[in-house]
Parts: C-alpha cells; structure tokens; sequence
C-alpha cells in the first residue's frame, strides 16, 4: 500500500458520523467537562531485542543521554518518549515471558489475582465497551500475536491488515446484518437458559463449588455485555476512506509499513482505542538469509547481531513513523493532535533472545505523560520496580481510578502526567 504521508492524512478523513463525533462539541467545552479519551497502541515483537543496540548507558540517566543505534529513528521525537532500564516482571522463562508482557501475571497463576492475566488492552477494551465499534484490535504482521488476555485468560485471536481494513471500512449486506441479529438473539436466549439454570444449581453446591460456578458466571455474564456492546454497531454506517485496501503477499518492510496506517486509520476514525501489534520476519526480506528466532541467539556473532540492529531498527522506526501521522492529524474530541492523547508503546515480555527476562526493553511515546528521558530504577530484588507499574500508570492515565493492575505495587515512580 503505496502512500505519501500528507496524501494519507487527507485521503483518511472520515465521511459518515463516528461513535464519538456523534457528541462533538466546542473543544473548549470538552476540555472542561469530560476526561480526555485516551488511546493505546502496544508495538512489540516475540523475540526481545539486541540489548547493547537499544539501551541507553546507565550512568547517563535523565536527559542527556547518547542515542543507543536502535532507538536513533526515534531522534526526531526525543523529547516525546521515555525510555526505561531495568524494568521487568520479576521471573525467569524465556519465551514463557511474551505473553506476560501486558498483565506481569503468568497464566499459571492467574487464578491467584481476582482479574487474572488480563492484557492491559484488553482492561482497556472493557473500560471503553461500546464507545467504539470494536473494543480492542489484536494485530499481526509476519508473528503470531501473543499479547492480549481476557480476564478469564481467553486469549485473543490476531488478525490481518487486510481483516482489520475490512472490518472498519467494508459495510455488510443486509442479509449479514440480519444473520448477525438474529444471532445475538440465539446468544442471548442461550446465555439466559445458562443463567437460570445455575442459579437453580448454586443452592446445591459447597462454597469451593460456588466460587468456582461464580467465576463461570462471570465469564458469562462479561459475553453478555460483550453482546450488548455489538448490538447497536449492527445498523451504524461505518467510516469512509479514499485509502485503498492494502495488499497480501508483500514483504515484512511493506506489511509493517501497511499495518501502521491501518493503526492510524483506526485511531483517526475512532474505531477503537486499544490497539496491539506483534511484527516478525520472514526469510529474504531485507536482504537477510535466516529465521528470526535463530538471529535471535546470536551468540555475539557479527552476521546475526547485525540481523537483529537491521530488524529491530526497522520497527523502532514504524513506531517513528506511526508518531508522524498522528502528530499530523488534529484531534477532533479532545483537541490538539491525535498523538497528545495516545500512549505508544514498544517493548517484549523476553528482554533478549537468550531467554533473558530480566531489564524489558520498553519506550513510551505520548498519552500526555512528561517525556524525554531516561529512566534507570534499582537493579537488585529488593528494591526492584515491576514492569506492571509502568502498565498501572498508562492505564491510570487513560481514566481509569485503580490502585493495582497484575502484578503492581502502584503507579510507576518518576513517570509524571504533563
């Protein structure tokens, strides 16, 4: 999907009313009356990154640290993100680490927190609910997808670019429509037969047999909200765009390239504000010979050590890129431009393709938070700061009055709001 930046900001403006367009108002007005709604993207990969590429010295903390070669696409925009050293979610487990990266709960133990490993997009999803066409999107683009959890620890399918253009722009017919209707009909009578039945059930049961029928209950009663949310969206026009549908086959440069308009789209039109993506390889593309897992043990090896700077280079500066088209697109709900009011975030639950878990390699952009920095906190157990609590602080920020998510202590120290 060829585009110029510029012809892409104009060429994806919206023709039909959005969810929230519906009550615009003077900006002034909604500055005084309603929170600012916040978005997130989470950028990542499944393999960690080439560590002495991509952080800063630790003796240079603060402002005027050096560009570590990985992160220079991000120069431009210095002064809009943070990076972070020595954050991580306190466990060994190699790859076991990529799903925990946006919950700092593995699913073993999941059953040990009362939200259970749910994904900060996903906490997210559930916060917006209806305000959007779809509450989350799960992306992927050469990569499985690994990153998003339900609270019941339902992991969330991923889909293609070309899914995801669809799904926000393509209209149904009138006959989906109706099948779709008629479904959540079925859904709900079923849902309803369930509930009843259960409750007939509860009077029986001890109470280990009844906390564990509530927390199916609770399953269920979250997919009935989640039905209730889709309903309306079934008769809402959706968003026009002159951007044409991206293409398949392409390699990872034109996928990943794709896939952050795609994102863009999806922010500019509203159609979501929780966004993750997991980006990979495939052998050839950028002239590399090789499997991405494999380049990541690279043993300090020259050829798969300058495989991993080309690769990871690369998605530093889709996240550069993706900074670009929203520091051009004005906000049309809370005023300013799009990217005031998204955090991005880049990082992996695996800090490095040894298995290493421990320092994750994390950079935040935007979402209103003070940047320009880097941040270094306490290597040592005991004074030990979880990763969870740079996820508390983005989800506090995004408007939600919690004190813990996952595996937190509280909000992430020296991370101040602007």
């Amino acid at each position: 999907m060829k585009m110029e930046r510029r012809r892409f900001l104009k060429g994806a403006g919206v023709a039909i009313a959005l969810p929230m367009m519906e009550s615009l108002m003077p900006k002034a007005a909604a500055t005084v009356n309603h929170k600012p709604v916040r978005r997130f993207v989470c950028l990542s990969n499944n393999y960690g990154v080439y560590q002495k590429a991509f952080f800063p010295d630790l003796k240079q903390a603060g402002k005027n640290y050096q560009m570590p070669d990985t992160l220079k696409p991000l120069e431009k925009h210095r002064d809009d993100f943070t990076t972070f050293s020595n954050l991580d979610h306190g466990f060994t487990g190699g790859h076991q680490g990529v799903p925990v990266f946006l919950s700092g709960v593995r699913p073993i133990l999941a059953h040990n927190y009362e939200e259970g490993n749910i994904s900060l997009d996903q906490k997210l999803a559930e916060y917006h609910g209806a305000a959007t066409r779809f509450s989350s999107m799960t992306l992927g683009v050469k990569e499985r997808n690994l990153l998003s959890f339900t609270r019941t620890g339902v992991q969330v399918p991923n889909v293609s670019m070309q899914q995801a253009y669809r799904a926000m722009f393509f209209e149904d017919t009138a006959e989906k429509k109706i099948s779709q209707a008629e479904r959540f009909k079925r859904q709900n009578s079923i849902l309803d037969v369930v509930m009843d039945q259960a409750k007939s059930l509860n009077k029986e049961l001890g109470k280990q047999d009844q906390q564990k029928l509530e927390e199916y209950l609770g399953s269920v009663r979250s997919l009935e909200k989640k039905i209730a949310q889709q309903e309306p969206w079934l008769q809402k026009p959706k968003p026009k765009t002159d951007v044409a549908e991206p293409k398949p086959g392409n390699g990872t440069e034109e996928q990943l390239k794709a896939m952050i308009e795609i994102i863009a789209l999806a922010i500019q039109t509203d159609s979501t504000r929780a966004i993750t993506c997991t980006s990979g390889f495939a052998n050839g593309d950028f002239g590399l010979n090789g499997g991405y897992h494999g380049f990541s043990h690279h043993g300090e090896r020259d050829e798969p050590v300058a495989a991993l700077k080309k690769i990871e280079g690369f998605q530093i500066s889709m996240m550069s890129y993706l900074i670009d088209l929203l520091k051009d697109q004005e906000d049309p709900i809370n005023g300013g431009t799009l990217f005031d009011n998204t955090s991005i975030l880049y990082g992996c639950g695996m800090a490095a393709g040894t298995h290493q878990t421990k320092n994750l390699p994390l950079v935040l952009a935007g979402g209103g938070f003070k940047h320009g920095e880097h941040k270094v906190y306490p290597m040592p157990d005991p004074q030990r700061v979880p990763a969870a609590n740079l996820l508390l602080s983005i989800l506090q920020q995004s408007g939600l009055e919690i004190d813990r998510f996952g595996s937190s202590t509280g909000s992430l120290t020296g991370l101040e709001w602007s």
